[in-house]
């Protein structure tokens, strides 16, 4: 499909949102007038009260407008402050036959983008943004940092960033008004399992009542009136065509946009070479599992308890896990085994994969004379661009959190939330009659209770779930031995770590791990003690055993 085309129809399918929107919103006004012609009482003011409230949906989507901007954030880099850098990404574009982003940015996100601020709905041109995750420039070689490059300014040639302010402001505004039709009280944070939060305000809400604002009130009282007087009507009739037209929107711009994908994964293995382009695509995906790893089980960790890794890794720390040799035999399984998915009409890539595949499929163009050189070579005083990018992702409160090496913030994070994972059975002690002391000595007074047959004593005072409280006997056991085994395996813990000198320690394959001096790890060791404490025959000889060892 030629750009003409392409734009035609991008503005078709955004023409077709206003005019539902439009006849609805018509149909809603006839409804509302013709009841004040035909009965001018309180039906005719209940008719109206409904017009409006199903009416604000419709005209939120309709008139809101975006900033005009993709709303990414990163560090703008200059070509005096970064050539190497610059130069590769001119001579890509030239290579690809198109003109060069005005902005290069740094990001900390295992993904490259593209945006062109453009004019008139896409027909004139606009400044182009080139966003590149610090990640890939860690995780990849030279030339399949070309290759990514390639393929993002494949976007410019084939004019898929000129069309996409066209497409995204249709997709946004059909989102935003379905989304408005959403029940009120049943958010999905209301479904979540018990100990998983709910119930929260949107951080929007949450902002204006700490500002004092009636913002709040009245997003939440519309939202009340919906679900109260218009329920049936907004879900039942009004809705209906703008869920089905969302689906349909969906439906035909992802399809465009998975076929712009594949268009732009020929320009790369084109312009890259095809190797180059298929081992990116395939390190892609590795970089992107490890990189979640480590930020949700380190760094985030260490945020969670006020700590932060030293200055530049926060986005540079990915490296340790990289370079982990124990990792290497699975990162090597994951690169020969790429993300298949479970493809829907509705995805905006097609999967790995599948990208992988028809690019092997291409003609063979050759060895690959580029320097195999890490990435990372073409920044310039690396470390001090990893805490410059670590500026644009942290919040003024996170930047100011205190910095410490990994095996300190690893044993300190994970004694803090340990300590305040262990306060559910401390506080069932207490109530049980246990007087509180250090972890030891309530660890030393529970495993005589246990002794003593009084361990389902303490239990009937952890917290319960609705199910757990109804629950008699046995069950009621089944239902607190979970939370049981938790609360005694962290107070076991922290008695290591007061009486024993056990620390946790950063191991980057298993997570972190709880060791005694001279490195013996400890952990399934305690487990087991743990389960034979609070069994239904307890037997807390090996955990004694373990804390008097």
């Amino acid at each position: 499909m030629g750009t003409t085309l392409r734009a035609l129809r991008a503005l078709f399918l955004l023409a077709g949102f206003y005019v539902l929107a439009l006849a609805v919103l018509c149909a809603l006004t006839g409804a509302a007038l013709a009841a004040w012609a035909w009965a001018p009482t309180g039906g005719a003011v209940t008719a109206t009260v409904l017009a409006v409230l199903v009416g604000l949906p419709i005209l939120r989507g309709v008139c809101t407008l975006g900033t005009g901007d993709d709303g990414k954030h990163g560090l703008a880099v200059t070509e005096a402050g970064q050539p190497e850098l610059w130069h590769a990404v001119r001579s890509l574009a030239e290579r690809t036959g198109t003109r060069a982003p005005d902005r290069l940015l740094l990001t900390e996100e295992v993904n490259a983008a593209v945006h062109e601020r453009t004019r008139l709905l896409g027909l004139l041109p606009g400044r182009r943004s080139l966003y590149l995750g610090v990640p890939l420039l860690i995780g990849l070689s030279e030339p399949q940092l070309h290759s990514v490059i390639a393929h993002e300014l494949g976007h410019y040639g084939n004019a898929d960033t000129r069309l996409a302010g066209i497409t995204l402001r249709g997709r946004d505004s059909v989102l935003r008004t379905v989304a408005g039709f959403q029940a009120p009280g049943r958010t999905r944070s209301d479904r979540r399992k018990p100990g998983q939060g709910g119930g929260r305000t949107s951080a929007a809400e949450a902002g204006a009542e700490r500002r004092g604002s009636t913002g709040a009130v009245a997003v939440r009282a519309v939202r009340a009136g919906l679900g109260r007087i218009a329920g049936p009507l907004l879900y039942g009739v009004v809705a209906r065509p703008f869920q089905a037209y969302a689906r349909f929107y969906l439906r035909a711009t992802q399809s465009v946009g998975r076929q712009q994908e594949l268009a732009a994964d020929r320009v790369a293995a084109r312009v890259a070479g095809r190797d180059a382009t298929a081992s990116a695509l395939r390190e892609i995906a590795v970089l992107d599992v490890v990189h979640d790893v480590y930020v949700g089980r380190y760094v985030g960790l260490g945020a969670r308890a006020g700590l932060l890794p030293p200055h530049g890794e926060v986005v540079g720390g990915v490296r340790q896990l990289l370079d982990d040799p124990e990792l290497r035999a699975d990162l090597a399984e994951l690169r020969g085994e790429p993300p298949s998915g479970d493809p829907t009409p509705y995805d905006s890539h097609p999967p790995v994969a599948e990208r992988v595949r028809l690019i092997e499929a291409l003609p063979d163009d050759g060895p690959d004379t580029s320097p195999a050189r890490p990435a990372l070579a073409l920044l310039r005083d690396v470390e001090r661009v990893l805490v410059e990018v670590e500026g644009t992702v942290l919040t003024p409160e996170a930047l100011v959190m205190e910095r410490t090496d990994w095996p300190d913030l690893t044993h300190r994070a994970v004694h803090t939330l340990t300590e305040a994972d262990a306060q559910p059975l401390r506080r069932a002690m207490a109530a049980f009659g246990i007087t509180p002391g250090s972890a030891a000595e309530d660890l030393a007074a529970l495993l005589d209770a246990v002794d003593a047959g009084r361990l389902w004593w303490v239990a009937r005072h952890l917290p319960k779930s609705p199910e757990a409280a109804r629950a008699s006997g046995r069950a009621a056991r089944e239902f607190l031995r979970p939370d049981l085994e938790e609360g005694v395996r962290n107070l076991a813990e922290l008695a290591l770590v007061e009486t024993a000198g056990a620390r946790w320690e950063p191991s980057w394959v298993a997570g972190p791990r709880l060791r005694l001096p001279g490195e013996r790890d400890v952990e399934d060791e305690l487990a087991a003690a743990v389960r034979a404490a609070v069994a239904d025959d307890p037997d807390t000889g090996p955990l004694r055993g373990l804390l008097a060892g």
